[in-house]
């Protein structure tokens, strides 16, 4: 007997969200650790975590405003379509092979989960960087990839990290399972 129906979207959000709590993932606000900027000898902006006394060389990439700037979905949401608010021609963007570039810059492999359903746009949180910025995501299990905006979280750099629902859906990755992803800078 079936008191509550539940979409399947409904309850792979649910799946999702109560493994992101037993990582400890979407406790109060996830912040980042201090980071400063300092042009290099190049004249490039180099981010600098002051917490670990490291650097990375990540230019500063804006993150692509279209990729970002879908409506946030309506409250009455219960299926991948609805709560997926990105037009066609984001997703026609957000597709489109990476354009040859030499600021490239391939950052890690991840293993990424749902990230909320209700935030709109195509985007990773994760670990990999240090500042937001733009870059892209590819499936390994398929090759599918997804032009993203790259959103820190704190965490080791071999931490897990959360995809978009747009995103997922792009790359064709599973909403219920981990998904093994490689991360670029740029692209």
């Amino acid at each position: 007997m079936k008191l509550f129906p539940m979409p399947p979207v409904a309850f792979a959000a649910l799946f999702a969200l109560g493994a992101c709590t037993q990582f400890g993932m979407g406790q109060p606000e996830d912040t980042a650790p201090p980071v400063t900027t300092a042009p290099s000898p190049a004249g490039d902006v180099v981010a600098s975590d002051m917490s670990e006394g490291m650097s990375a060389e990540i230019a500063g990439v804006p993150a692509d405003p279209v990729l970002t700037s879908a409506p946030p979905p309506p409250r009455a949401a219960n299926t991948q379509a609805t709560l997926d608010t990105t037009t066609t021609a984001q997703r026609k963007q957000a597709a489109a092979p990476a354009a040859p570039d030499a600021g490239a810059k391939f950052l890690g492999t991840t293993v990424a989960s749902l990230g909320s359903p209700t935030e709109p746009g195509f985007w990773i949180k994760t670990p990999l960087v240090k500042t937001e910025t733009k870059g892209r995501v590819t499936n390994k299990a398929n090759g599918k990839s997804s032009a993203v905006t790259l959103i820190p979280i704190d965490g080791p750099a071999t931490g897990g990290s959360r995809l978009s629902l747009p995103a997922m859906r792009l790359i064709d990755a599973s909403l219920t399972e981990l998904t093994e992803l490689e991360v670029t800078l740029g692209g």
